[in-house]
């Protein structure tokens, strides 16, 4: 395989108030919120435009299931499917079946420490 991880897809992150951490973000470091937390929009070296998601989750959520840790890393990759094949080759601990959805494939991993980490590849015409 070429190219794994092309990008960093998104930063997602427990918190006790999900809705009044979005408004501190907003308030004293200008990011544009909504419903989500705050897209961040940019070009890869073709030009294309690409996003990278930044979302505070419920202290309380299940999706970063296995995992306990407070924060869940998601990766942009190409080639989904045959990137989990390789890891599983490789004994990397796959978590659930790939789901996709209009905007993307989604795929999950295990790092040795636990942490769940989201391997997205993205539609991003999809956003547009």
């Amino acid at each position: 395989m070429k190219n794994r991880v092309t990008g960093l897809g998104g930063f997602f992150f427990k918190t006790k108030d999900p809705d009044k951490i979005k408004i501190w973000y907003k308030e004293h470091l200008g990011l544009n919120t909504d419903q989500y937390g705050c897209t961040f929009w940019w070009k890869d070296k073709e030009g294309n435009d690409c996003s990278t998601q930044w979302s505070p989750f419920k202290e309380d959520t299940r999706y970063f299931k296995p995992s306990e840790k407070q924060f869940m890393m998601n990766f942009r990759v190409e080639n989904l499917k045959e990137l989990l094949a390789a890891l599983e080759e490789e004994g990397v601990q796959i978590v659930g079946e790939v789901e996709e959805y209009e905007y993307g494939k989604f795929g999950w991993i295990l790092d040795p420490e636990g942490n769940k980490i989201e391997l997205w590849e993205p539609i991003d015409k999809a956003f547009l």
